[in-house]
């Protein structure tokens, strides 16, 4: 996302999530613990406008998405999303749904890590923010459930079909977004849905820990990773080999690349600076 921004100034009061930033380090949090932090139009909009937000502070270099109460994220709220949707025409319900992928687009193109950290549920939309993350912490709690079918819709929602057959692959995922049954976590980790499965209770403290190792790391580096493997999703080798040697190069040419050098000949930790 482009670092330039226009006349706006930043927001600082977030009405539908909390936002905090310490260190190089934000966390997200899904805030409404009565619903299970059912996402509501608001929601998804803070979502999607706060990550263009982080996305241009140079500041961020780790992200964590949380939920607050007893689970991360219960999916759509039944009342305010669901019932309204019938009182829109297409071209609403089309405005709506396009908002929601913006937000899962967010997620993936953002130029710094996002670690989910899940427990409890994660259903429905919640469980597509989760899998939009790059690393998903859960603690033995966190069920997923790709429910879209069971209320007659598409499993396909939010670029579900686009990512979870990369990430679990195709047999898994077609499983998954077809019946809408919950993986518990055992299974989760199983097929290599969570990235890290923590003690009862721990998934806050571990995701932040993972945060903080990546934020202390080679920022630019980590976000061209990140960007290279959703770019290559879809490449054929000769491009995807053609890209990676140009960001090599360009690496190459920064200081972070010059700093493990020197760092290594003088036998001390290198002092990253993300450039």
């Amino acid at each position: 996302m482009s670092p330039f921004i226009g006349s706006a100034s930043r927001t600082r009061d977030w009405r539908h999530v909390r936002c905090a930033v310490s260190d190089g380090v934000a966390t997200v949090t899904l805030a409404r613990p009565e619903k299970l932090n059912a996402l509501t139009f608001g929601a998804y909009a803070d979502l999607r406008d706060l990550l263009a937000e982080l996305s241009r502070e140079k500041s961020v270099r780790a992200l964590v998405l949380a939920g607050e109460g007893r689970g991360f994220c219960s999916g759509g709220d039944v009342d305010e999303i669901i019932g309204a949707t019938f009182a829109m025409d297409t071209s609403q319900l089309l405005d709506f749904n396009r908002m929601t992928g913006q937000v899962v687009r967010a997620l993936r193109e953002c130029p710094f890590p996002v670690i989910a950290a899940v427990h409890g549920v994660a259903a429905g939309a919640g469980a597509v923010l989760a899998l939009a993350a790059d690393f998903r912490v859960a603690d033995p709690s966190a069920r997923f459930a790709f429910l879209f079918t069971r209320v007659g819709l598409s499993g396909g929602d939010m670029g579900a079909a686009y990512l979870l057959p990369r990430v679990v692959g195709l047999g898994h995922a077609t499983r998954l977004l077809m019946l809408g049954e919950p993986v518990r976590a055992p299974e989760a980790e199983r097929i290599g849905l969570i990235s890290e499965l923590t003690d009862e209770g721990q998934a806050d403290e571990a995701a932040h820990a993972l945060a903080r190792r990546l934020a202390d790391g080679p920022a630019l580096a980590l976000a061209q990773t990140k960007a290279l493997l959703t770019a290559e999703l879809d490449m054929p080798l000769a491009a995807s080999v053609e890209l990676d040697a140009s960001t090599q190069a360009l690496l190459m040419n920064g200081e972070d690349y010059a700093e493990f050098h020197a760092a290594f000949t003088e036998k001390r930790p290198p002092k990253w600076r993300g450039r």
